[in-house]
């Protein structure tokens, strides 16, 4: 809020302090009785010397309110001049930092990403904090050249690539290590944005207990081609998380007990063609989990012993032709899980043992042509759906518990 100037509000507070001491002095009078001093009713002296004292008394108290307004103003211009030097200072060694992720040395660009992540950590505001998140995530997203193979006649290159993934592997260790610090507190990343859409993500990254609950995290395209992604124990409560069109083709992807209460995953149009992806144990009880228009050709995704109480999760136009998707011992108990229109034609889909006890399972217009669907010893009713869309002719595609199939 922009200050009045000095000398405006001096002049007004004390205006308003005589004032309030005039007002003061006449209504004691006026309360005493006294609004003719000539009347039969006089002031004693003590009375009128009492009455002045408590106006001069109130003027006193004014000068104290204006040294008081000089002292609230000096204090804000001073914080002003300390935030714009804390924010020069913080854009001198931003301006450095950025200089140093582009030297030619790939020694020079690591201390530049610590210094950044170290700049993010100290930003005066959230604006200058975001800001170096951002620029962190761009150089993710910058094309590199592939690894030439540590043929003799290219090890030079070879040995620059593996300095060069190392300072990507380090910035998304320190993304994982930043999230996982609770929300408000130093060097806590929780609440900013996250921008790796497109990034190639071929080494470890470790967001076990981060907290998803505000901001937008963005792995749309991203390709998990090798290593370890940890969510193991994460928790998604608000914001929204995107892998829409990521492309799992290698190394491990864990959602290990994650909780899902609110907010929005999105893996829409993702591809999971090779690898491993785990769900298990994990808990959705709110929120929206979106896999629609999924493509499971190949690796294994895993929501053995899920339990699904609440929220939305939808499978909806999925396509499953190759691969592990399994269900194996989940709970359903509440929410919506909607496999309409999904198309089962190859691979194995696996939800032996599964119970289902409450919410809502649907498999309307879901078509079945091929691979191995498995209800092997599910407890509960049928999904919805499930029996016209399957037919209860086809056990080889399909497998029911036979308290599912109607009496011919």
């Amino acid at each position: 809020m922009r200050l009045w100037k000095v000398g405006r509000a001096l002049t007004l507070t004390f205006a308003a302090a005589v004032l309030v001491a005039g007002g003061i002095f006449y209504g004691l009078v006026y309360l005493l009785d006294f609004q003719e001093i000539d009347t039969t009713k006089k002031l004693d002296a003590k009375t009128l010397f009492d009455l002045v004292k408590l106006s001069f008394g109130v003027v006193a108290g004014a000068g104290a309110l204006v040294a008081l307004v000089v002292a609230y103003r000096r204090q804000r211009v001073d914080e002003a001049g300390a935030h714009r030097e804390t924010t020069r200072l913080h854009t001198e060694r931003f301006s450095q930092a950025v200089d140093k992720l582009g030297s030619d040395s790939p020694a020079v660009r690591l201390g530049g990403v610590h210094a950044l992540a170290g700049l993010a950590d100290d930003a005066p505001d959230q604006d200058l904090r975001q800001t170096c998140i951002d620029v962190l995530c761009a150089y993710l997203r910058l094309p590199f050249t592939p690894d030439p193979g540590d043929d003799p006649a290219h090890l030079e290159e070879h040995h620059r690539y593996l300095a060069l993934r190392e300072v990507r592997h380090t910035i998304l260790r320190l993304i994982g290590d930043h999230y996982r610090i609770p929300e408000g507190t130093h060097r806590s990343w929780q609440g900013c944005d996250l921008d790796l859409t497109a990034v190639t993500i071929d080494g470890p990254i470790d967001f076990s207990g981060a907290r998803f609950s505000g901001g937008t995290v963005s792995f749309d395209r991203a390709a998990f081609v090798g290593g370890t992604v940890f969510f193991d124990q994460a928790a998604f409560s608000g914001g929204t998380v995107r892998f829409d069109q990521a492309a799992f083709s290698g190394g491990t992807v864990s959602f290990n007990r994650a909780t899902f209460s609110g907010g929005t995953v999105d893996f829409g149009h993702a591809t999971f063609s090779g690898g491993d992806v785990d769900f298990g144990f994990a808990m959705f009880s709110g929120g929206t989990v979106r896999f629609g228009f999924a493509a499971f050709s190949g690796g294994t995704v895993r929501f053995s012993h899920a339990a699904f109480s609440g929220g939305t999760i939808s499978f909806s136009l999925a396509a499953f032709s190759g691969g592990t998707v399994r269900f194996g011992h989940a709970a359903f108990s509440g929410g919506d899980m909607d496999f309409g229109l999904a198309t089962f034609s190859g691979g194995d889909v696996d939800f032996g043992f599964a119970t289902f006890s409450g919410g809502i399972v649907r498999f309307g217009f879901a078509a079945f042509s091929g691979g191995t669907v498995s209800f092997n010893r599910a407890m509960g009713p049928a999904p919805v759906g499930l029996l016209d869309a399957a037919g209860t002719r086809s056990p080889v595609v399909v497998d029911f518990p036979s308290a599912w199939i109607p009496n011919p």
